[in-house]
């Protein structure tokens, strides 16, 4: 392993969900402006419904027979990692699934796996809510 994926790995998990969480909103507005005709209140509206923690969570549930094992174990990392965040618009099981999301995009993201990342972010809008 080089070294930079070393140090990624070693990296808390909470930090690969915070970038991921902004490839996933970036990703998402992009998608948007791209495959709608939406003005800017209704785009933010609609990638509000797919950014929250709700929706994350779902779509990691959907996509994760796709991972394969290291993947899995990103998620679980990820999730298992103690968050003294407290959710405010959703319960703590789909924030802690959600953040598990956040992690592997943005652990993806961070070692340079850009074709596995968007392999995912495509499986996200098939399967999106």
């Amino acid at each position: 392993m080089e070294e930079r994926e070393q140090r990624i790995n070693n990296m808390n998990p909470l930090t690969w969900a915070y970038i991921g969480d902004a490839v996933y909103e970036l990703y998402i507005r992009e998608n948007l402006i791209e495959n709608t005709d939406l003005k800017p209140n209704k785009l933010h509206i609609e990638a509000i419904k797919k950014v929250r923690a709700g929706a994350q969570s779902n779509i990691l549930q959907k996509i994760e027979e796709k991972l394969n094992e290291d993947e899995k174990d990103i998620v679980r990392r990820t999730r298992n990692t103690k968050n003294h965040h407290l959710p405010k618009n959703s319960n703590v099981k789909e924030y802690m699934y959600a953040t598990a999301f956040e992690g592997l995009i943005g652990y993806l993201y961070l070692t340079g796996k850009r074709e596995r990342l968007n392999e995912i972010l495509n499986y996200c809008i098939e399967e999106g809510e």
